[in-house]
């Protein structure tokens, strides 16, 4: 599982596009790699759940516009079922319906296909390890939905809390880290997620980076 992973495992990789020819260059780019491991390709979004749930990949490719399911459905699908699986969607599609519901529903990442092979490897390992991961046009569409008047700062605490999360930490891993119980840390996400107008807590976490309340890993 994701939360699991060991510095020397691959990463587990389902794939989900309808497009068998994304499906098959996908796939060859990860096969070739030891630090991944495909384990299945699904063609829609219904499919792409019924794997996860099965098979318990650490990261979904997951793409948006698919026949049965679409994408934002299976990641709503996927949560709803405490799929426990991280969701970074890879699409050609960055408009405002596409982006803001597909974070709000909890995906870790979002990537448009015309990302660099180099940068689509790293952005899955650091979804694996929990980290969202948002392309910069992706990014400017969730800067631009935060661009609203202010509401209540973040408390200190509140951000120490919510740079916990960005880093990957279960709210157990977060208390224990805070000395605090895992009721705090719960209060603290739902105060985070009201100040924020967020349901989640990979939406919060894309807000926080586009806000500048959290420094993306590296910067």
């Amino acid at each position: 599982m994701a939360e699991n992973i060991g510095c020397d495992a691959p990463v587990r990789l389902l794939i989900a596009d309808d497009h068998p020819v994304v499906r098959d260059g996908l796939r060859g780019m990860f096969a070739g790699d030891p630090g991944f491991e495909v384990v299945a390709e699904a063609a829609d979004g219904a499919e792409a759940v019924a794997l996860a749930e099965r098979l318990g990949p650490d990261v979904v490719l997951m793409d948006l516009r698919m026949p049965r399911l679409d994408g934002v459905s299976a990641i709503r699908a996927m949560a709803e079922r405490r799929v426990p699986a991280r969701v970074l969607v890879l699409t050609t599609y960055d408009t405002d319906s596409d982006v803001l519901p597909a974070v709000k529903a909890g995906a870790t990442g979002y990537l448009l296909k015309d990302t660099a092979r180099d940068e689509l490897v790293r952005a899955v390992r650091a979804a694996a390890r929990g980290e969202s991961v948002l392309s910069p046009a992706v990014a400017s569409r969730v800067l631009g939905q935060v661009r609203t008047p202010e509401r209540e700062p973040l408390s200190p605490r509140e951000i120490e809390v919510l740079g916990l999360v960005a880093a990957g930490s279960t709210n157990r891993e977060s208390a224990a880290r805070l000395f605090i119980s895992e009721a705090t840390v719960k209060t603290h996400l739902l105060h985070i997620y009201a100040k924020l107008g967020v349901k989640d807590r990979a939406a919060a976490v894309a807000v926080a980076y586009a806000k500048g309340l959290l420094r993306p890993p590296g910067s």
